[in-house]
């Protein structure tokens, strides 16, 4: 299976290819690297992602799960960048009547950012679990970096932290 990683904000994450589509995305640098023309234009997209460029990924995924898992994964690929459902939002969407199952299927999606599991958050909005990177601390750096422009720092908060180095590679 052609993969590909990249460094990011986050650390390295490495994208895997299967059949013309997208199936995982996962934390670390995978041992091999195949630079196939989906790999390079995720990796691209996901570099001005992390940019602050791009908002929405323009690739094909398919990522292996359940039919109920698939359903919440397309659920969640309808969050719009910036904006947050909570767990019964999306179990209502899909007809599921159990919240935690929903939590359940985010916690085993394969392709995590590119389906946008962070983006669920609990009916009283506490952020939530998160299985990628470092939890929570990982799903509030996503949460942040989507955040539109009309609620970004001011300069002067933004100026108060130090600046994060990004780099393509």
């Amino acid at each position: 299976m052609p993969q590909l990683s990249l460094h990011t904000p986050l650390g390295d994450l490495t994208l895997s290819e299967e059949d013309g589509a997208i199936v995982a995305l996962d934390w670390g640098r995978g041992r091999d690297q195949d630079s196939t023309p989906l790999l390079l234009r995720a990796r691209a997209q996901l570099q001005d992602y992390f940019d602050g460029t791009r908002t929405a990924f323009d690739l094909p995924l398919a990522p292996h799960g359940t039919a109920f898992q698939r359903k919440v994964w397309d659920a969640l690929c309808t969050i719009p960048a910036g904006q947050t459902r909570s767990y019964l939002d999306i179990a209502r969407q899909v007809g599921c009547r159990a919240p935690r199952a929903i939590g359940q299927a985010n916690g085993s999606n394969p392709i995590p950012i590119l389906i946008p599991c962070h983006r669920v958050v609990a009916a009283n909005g506490a952020l939530g679990g998160y299985s990628g990177g470092e939890g929570a601390a990982t799903k509030r750096y996503l949460l942040d970096l989507e955040r539109p422009a009309s609620e970004a720092d001011t300069l002067f908060t933004a100026a108060a932290r130090p600046a994060q180095r990004r780099s393509r590679s």
